[in-house]
């Protein structure tokens, strides 16, 4: 162990200016690993720094390693683990604890006992030895350590001294004046301590000489003692005397305390009274216009709002903690209750009994425009025409201004008092609804007698009556019933009613009785209807979110299950702290009450649209771009709205009727029966298309339904197309050729006319069944109006695809010259004239007058019968040549025996 500690000491400690104090061999405990060494160092320079260092091994063996160093301060706790047996394991506790085992008590007793011998010298901050011998707990340090120093920041306790510059100098001298002070030290020190000897007899007899002088110091010592009482005597009383004042201060202070105490609590109770006084203060102007203010005049409305504000403001005053404990605020707030409740009953009383007189006189305005229509005896028809110019709704502007001067107040309900608020809101809607009801259809019975324009509907009119409600209760309801309107219906009159298959005979009713007028009329009246509803609707709904202060502009997405059916007397309900409602549900709030008070309106819509395709189902063209137009303006203002979502419902019930329209003249067009007696001509589906298309391109001009106009197009006319091919198919007296020149003739060119762009592709169709049906009819018609010499030069041309050359064909024993001369002589010019005017004759049977297509055949035919003489030509030139064999008729004959023809019939 003393050669490895001496390497130790040469290869890592001395490099490093330390000093190696212990060393011991050890291994961790629990794990089979190589040795290694703990090492006791302390540096040689100052300060003395006191370390542990653990050193291992290198693998190859050759030296060793510094591994980790600890500083003794760190150093806590040493555990031997038992003080009495013998055990080489102890644990040393640094930042963790690390569990050691060595390879022999002694060397662990050594160890520790250096450890303990340098926390006495050198560190303030004693280690705990636990489970250690007191016998191994030293307290001397060996000699040979008596030269470390005081280390680090940490002061240890050394018994060396250094001298200082002058006790240097001093010795310096002493030995320069001793020759063997530096060879021979033991006679230095002998004549050290004889000199020593002589200085302590000298010191005797002079402290013996001195004896007098000290007794004199003695006595003088004990007077001052005796000052130094008296002094103390003095003091004291003057502690006493400061105590006492200390103790009167403390008096004065503690009450000045109490003083200012008192003043801040003042203060605070004054400015807690002023803010109760303050806020909780109601004149008593406020007070006598929530009692007794007039509801009735625009002065005291003003004066009644302004207390109810006032009153709001005080209830919604902001306590502070422990005012509600106290009882003049109690009461006050008890009596702000009673205030509130009083005001909101005579408000709620108040608006109830408005509403009332507003509805009473609505009614007897009602009963004013129509009392003239019920009187017996009356003229019922002229009558009826004074009073269907006005195709007007009544104006309730003038309630709305009376109402809305009391808007402020239903906000101050709605806030306060939410359950009256919403009895009034229910007492609103439900004369609102049956004043409605009795004007809407009082003003759609105008609308559909404008229509009709028959004196037993305005009969039918003219007996109805209104009734007077009767008022009874104090709580202001109205009860009473109106009798209802009598329906509508169209009575055909004989010289303006007959059935047909057209397209305009969706209502059992002719074409031909229909005119421009009455369809414009129509369009007029129903604009009308519209124009009327949609500001009336949009004013009572502005009125509604302006008088009970509900959200309208705001587009919010809300749900319904909030809100239940109105129909039934519920509106959206709010918890009773009178919250306000979210603006999703006031939007609920203002739409389901625009549905219950204008709830008659889509079901008459859908009356007047049942009726308007009933006179005529050119009308649904009418209505659907009417209605579209009016639907995407209320879109623009409010997609969620009442009006919007009504006019969108009433819409898609134009917008059926519509494509019923389309589907049944497509089923008509299936069910058309031709006379087997008489020319096909123009089929009656084909003139009613253009007709059906003129005037729907007429209406749908820049409107925003266009879309719905063009597949209605598409589907009208591939059943156009498909109907005429197949009448065609089954016509016995026409050819079918004709009858599918002159309909898609016809169809091409309604659509060139009218220039729709969704049908180009049906227009260029029709223009190519036209083509090919003509050359076919032109081919099939004129035939070979000179058969045998149309057979003959078949042969030749046989015989030419058979090899035989053209100029041999003449060798031929039945294509001859004389063969070839005597065909010709049978096709005289008189015959070919009688031939083409008996065909002329055929094709104007076949024909008909109103497409005047006849001349157009006629030189389609012309063309091709010149086609066949020029190859006839041409086969005698080729075949026949120097023959001198021609025709005996020219192509200037022909055309004039085709112009002579056309212009004598």
């Amino acid at each position: 162990m003393t050669a490895i500690k001496h390497a130790l000491q040469r290869d890592i400690f001395t490099p490093n200016d330390e000093r190696l104090l212990s060393i011991v061999n050890v291994c961790k405990a629990g794990k089979k690993k190589k040795n290694c060494f703990l090492c006791a160092t302390v540096t040689t320079e100052r300060p003395v720094q006191v370390k542990v260092v653990k050193v291992k091994k290198s693998d190859k063996g050759d030296f060793y390693k510094r591994q980790i160093a600890w500083a003794l301060r760190d150093l806590a706790v040493v555990d031997a683990k038992d003080a009495i047996k013998e055990n080489p394991e102890f644990d040393l506790h640094f930042e963790k604890i690390y569990k050691w085992v060595a390879s022999s008590t002694a060397e662990k007793n050594a160890f520790i006992s250096c450890i303990w011998k340098l926390n006495q010298r050198y560190l303030r901050k004693k280690i705990d030895f636990v489970n250690v011998s007191s016998q191994l707990l030293e307290e001397s340090v060996p000699s040979g350590e008596n030269q470390s120093v005081t280390g680090g920041d940490e002061e240890a306790v050394d018994e060396y001294q250094e001298l200082n510059a002058r006790e240097e100098q001093d010795i310096e001298i002493m030995m320069e004046g001793c020759e063997c002070a530096i060879s021979n030290a033991e006679a230095f020190a002998e004549r050290l301590s004889r000199e020593l000897q002589v200085l302590d007899g000298a010191n005797i007899q002079s402290i013996m000489a001195s004896e007098k002088q000290v007794n004199i110091l003695m006595k003088l010592l004990d007077e001052a003692l005796k000052e130094v009482d008296q002094i103390e005597l003095k003091l004291s009383s003057y502690e006493e005397m400061l105590q006492s004042v200390k103790e009167q201060m403390d008096q004065i202070s503690e009450s000045n305390h109490l003083i200012h105490l008192s003043n801040t609590n003042n203060v605070k109770l004054l400015s807690e009274i002023e803010f109760l006084v303050n806020h909780m203060d109601l004149a008593k102007g406020h007070i006598k216009a929530l009692q007794e203010g007039d509801l009735a005049s625009s002065r005291g409305i003003e004066a009644c709002t302004n207390a109810a504000d006032a009153l709001l403001q005080c209830m919604n005053v902001a306590l502070r903690p422990g005012h509600d404990m106290l009882l003049a605020v109690k009461e006050q707030q008890q009596h702000f209750s009673e205030l509130r409740e009083q005001f909101a009953r005579r408000l709620a009383n108040h608006l109830n009994n408005v509403f009332v007189q507003q509805f009473t006189q609505a009614l007897l305005q009602l009963y004013n425009r129509s009392y003239f229509l019920s009187v017996p005896g009356h003229d019922q028809s002229s009558t009826l025409a004074q009073h269907s110019v006005e195709l007007t709704l009544p104006n309730h502007h003038p309630f709305h201004r009376d109402l809305l001067r009391y808007a402020k107040l239903m906000e101050w309900l709605k806030s306060t008092d939410y359950g009256k608020y919403e009895g009034l809101t229910k007492n609103y809607m439900d004369y609102l609804s049956r004043l409605y009801e009795r004007e809407i259809k009082d003003f759609f019975e105008v609308a559909k007698i404008k229509m009709t324009g028959t004196t037993k509907e305005s009969k039918k009119f003219g007996q109805r009556r209104l009734s007077l409600v009767g008022l009874h209760g104090s709580s202001g309801k109205l009860t009473g019933s109106t009798s209802s309107l009598n329906k509508l219906s169209v009575q055909s009159s004989g010289n303006r009613r007959s059935q047909s298959s057209s397209l305009l005979d969706m209502g059992n009713m002719s074409a031909s009785d229909l005119d421009v007028a009455d369809r414009t009329k129509f369009d007029k009246i129903f604009e009308q209807v519209l124009s009327e509803l949609e500001p009336l609707c949009l004013a009572e709904q502005d009125f509604i979110s302006k008088f009970f202060k509900l959200q309208q502009h705001q587009s919010m997405p809300g749900s319904m299950t909030e809100a239940e059916d109105l129909d039934g007397g519920t509106l959206p309900r709010q918890h009773n702290s009178g919250a306000p409602l979210p603006v999703s549900s006031e939007k609920d709030m203002i739409r389901q009450m625009m549905i219950k008070i204008f709830r008659c309106i889509e079901p008459e819509l859908n009356n007047l649209i049942a009726l308007g395709d009933k006179i005529d189902s050119f009308n649904s063209l009418y209505m659907l771009v009417k209605m579209s137009h009016h639907v995407w303006t209320a879109q623009n203002v409010d997609p969620a709205s009442f009006l919007s979502t009504t006019l969108g419902n009433v819409l898609v019930t134009i917008k059926r009727n519509f494509d019923k329209c389309i589907s049944n003249q497509i089923r008509q067009m299936e069910e058309v029966k031709i006379s087997k007696k008489s020319k096909v001509g123009i089929l009656p589906f084909v003139t009613e298309f253009e007709e059906f298309a003129g005037l729907a391109e007429s209406i749908f001009k820049n409107a925003e339904r266009r879309g719905d106009l063009d597949k209605a197009y598409t589907k009208l006319i591939r059943g156009v197309f498909v109907n005429v091919e197949k009448v065609a198919n089954e016509s016995q007296k026409t050819p079918r050729d004709v009858v599918m020149m002159e309909n898609f003739h016809h169809i091409f060119a309604t659509l060139s006319r009218l220039k729709i762009s969704c049908l180009e592709a049906e227009k260029k169709e029709a223009k190519q069944k036209y083509t090919d049906h003509l050359q076919s009819y032109v081919i099939y018609s004129l035939g070979q109006p000179l058969e045998k010499l149309n057979h003959f030069f078949e042969g030749v041309e046989a015989r030419v695809a058979q090899g035989i050359r053209e100029e041999e064909v003449s060798y031929q024993l039945a294509f001859n010259k004389q063969e070839l001369r005597k065909v010709i002589k049978e096709y005289p010019g008189k015959e070919v004239k009688k031939g083409l005017d008996n065909l002329y004759k055929k094709v104007d049977k076949h024909l008909c007058e109103e497409e005047n297509l006849l001349q157009v055949v006629w030189h389609s035919m012309q063309d091709e019968f010149i086609r066949q003489y020029k190859h006839f030509e041409g086969l005698i030139a080729r075949c026949y040549p120097g023959s001198g064999v021609t025709m005996e008729f020219t192509i200037q004959d022909i055309l004039d025996y085709c112009s002579s023809i056309a212009q004598s019939h």
